[in-house]
């Protein structure tokens, strides 16, 4: 099946697999031992602040640039071994797009599709389908010069999949947009994870919860924190709870109950528990309290959130606090 040809789509079929992939620059690591898979139909954000190596580790997926070590399979094919199948399966949208303002939007996304390898009689065709696709049918006699910024970052995206890949790349895609052009960015990428497999880079939190299913946390070069944003909504394995106690007993006492792993005072009778028991945990808790005469006055659960993920992982702690 060529590039440019849809086929049958099959969903969670792994279409790269990154393994220790490692940049150094003057003898200094950029990127560290970041290993992750993406699948069909999953939307993966890498989240990072500015320098985490998030575009350094995109260039790397893309063959656009060479890692120091490590390795990354498309579809299969070992992309430093057999770059040309790899990188066809492979859209990439640049932090700044490869545009060529002088081209109207139908003679640079033909022009596109042709160094993609497109086939002459499927050119018009694939240039009409991401033209549909990123809402452009409309522009497509439009310089692009003459385009606003939103619908300049379109045309770069329907580059990216004019040739219909099976993993899209888009690199920080809505930097500089307005909040209009930022929602209609959004709904386009949410559009392509049905498909394809994307990967979003972005130091943005609420970009990352608003398009991703899953995301990469990425500080100082290295992957630190990998999650399923569904599950991150979900009572885990472990729960963490926070009791109010009228008559409270000493931290000891509370880490030594069956099922809790962790167990801190935060003051005033409030104790924040870790429990192994995910649900069932809260209900041990109130019988443990009926038992001793702590006199319980108030339980919940408390959820991280991906911002406390995010700003522990990267800040620290005592930033969190803060």
């Amino acid at each position: 099946m060529g590039p440019h040809e849809t086929g049958t789509i099959v969903l969670n079929e792994i279409l790269i697999q990154a393994k220790a992939l490692r940049r150094d620059y003057a003898g200094m690591p950029a990127v560290s031992g970041v290993s992750f898979e993406l699948r069909r139909g999953q939307v993966l954000g890498f989240l990072g602040a500015n320098g985490a190596g998030k575009s350094t580790t995109l260039r790397m997926l893309t063959g656009n640039l060479a890692p120091t070590a490590g390795e990354v399979r498309v579809g299969g094919y070992v992309l430093q071994d057999q770059p040309i199948p790899a990188k066809a399966m492979i859209g990439y949208l640049p932090e700044h797009p490869p545009l060529y303002p002088e081209l109207t939007v139908g003679e640079y996304l033909g022009y596109a599709a042709r160094l993609r390898r497109v086939p002459a009689p499927a050119v018009a065709e694939a240039v009409d389908l991401a033209c549909q696709r990123c809402d452009l049918l409309g522009h497509r006699r439009q310089l692009i010069r003459h385009l606003s910024k939103g619908f300049q970052q379109r045309v770069g995206i329907a580059q990216a999949i004019v040739h219909n890949p099976a993993v899209v790349v888009l690199d920080e895609p809505s930097v500089g947009l307005d909040p209009i052009q930022i929602r209609g960015i959004r709904r386009l990428i949410r559009s392509l994870g049905r498909d394809h497999g994307v990967i979003l880079s972005s130091h943005l939190l609420g970009e990352i919860q608003a398009v991703c299913s899953h995301v990469l946390i990425i500080h100082a070069g290295r992957s630190v924190y990998a999650a399923d944003l569904a599950d991150m909504d979900q009572p885990s394995a472990g729960t963490t709870l926070v009791l109010h106690l009228a008559a409270p007993p000493t931290v000891e006492a509370l880490r030594q109950l069956d099922g809790v792993t962790a167990a801190e005072s935060l003051g005033d009778g409030r104790f924040r528990l870790s429990h192994s028991s995910g649900d069932a945990g809260a209900e041990a808790m109130v019988h443990a309290a009926c038992e001793h005469g702590w006199r319980l006055t108030a339980i919940q659960t408390e959820s991280r959130s991906l911002e406390q993920v995010f700003v522990e992982l990267t800040l620290g702690a005592e930033a969190h606090a803060a």
